[in-house]
C-alpha cells in the first residue's frame, strides 16, 4: 500500500511552535493550494489543506516560513477523530509532513525563506545564497509520529 502526498502552496497564517507534555515540538498550519483547472469566466479556486509537522521539521517550519510563504510539503495523509468541547465528535484529515522544502521563490522582505533547500528525510541542500543555515546531520525519526488530541498541546 502507498500513502504519499506532495503539495505546494502558500501558508495561510504564521505557524506556531508548540510542545507536547512529553517535550516534543509540533506545529500545525494550513496551506492554500491552487486547483489546476479554472472554468472560463471564473476565478481560480484553492483548496485549504491542514499540515502537521513534528520535532525538528516543526522547528524548521516555524523558523523559516511565515504567512504567505510558498512551501513544498511531502508526507502522509492521516485521519483522526476527537471530541470537541461541545461534546460533538470531529473528523480531521491532515497531512503529517516528514519533508518540507523551500520552493525557489525569492522574497524581497526580511524573511529568510527562498530556494532549493529541503528538510526532513532528504539532506538539506547547499545554501545557494540564502540565509537559512544548514542543520547538522538531521535524520527523520524511524518510529511513527505520536498522535495528539486537539487542545491537548
Amino acid at each position: 500500500m502507498l500513502n504519499r502526498v506532495i503539495l505546494m502552496g502558500r501558508l495561510v497564517s504564521d505557524p506556531e511552535l508548540k510542545t507536547t507534555a512529553s517535550g516534543i515540538s509540533v506545529t500545525s498550519f494550513r496551506i492554500a493550494v491552487d486547483r489546476g483547472y479554472v472554468k472560463q469566466g471564473e476565478e481560480r479556486k484553492a483548496d485549504f489543506i491542514d499540515i502537521v509537522c513534528w520535532r525538528q521539521t516543526a522547528e524548521f517550519v516555524c523558523r523559516y516560513f511565515g504567512k504567505g510563504a510558498m512551501i513544498a510539503v511531502e508526507g502522509q495523509l492521516q485521519t483522526r477523530t476527537y471530541q470537541a468541547k461541545d461534546g460533538t465528535n470531529r473528523y480531521v484529515v491532515e497531512v503529517v509532513a516528514d519533508n518540507v522544502s523551500f520552493t525557489g521563490e525569492r522574497r524581497d522582505s526580511n524573511n529568510s525563506y527562498g530556494g532549493g533547500q529541503s528538510y526532513g528525510n532528504q539532506s538539506y541542500g547547499g545554501n545557494q545564497g540564502y540565509s537559512a543555515p544548514a542543520p547538522q546531520n538531521y535524520q527523520a525519526p524511524a518510529q511513527p509520529q505520536p498522535s495528539y488530541q486537539s487542545g491537548s498541546i
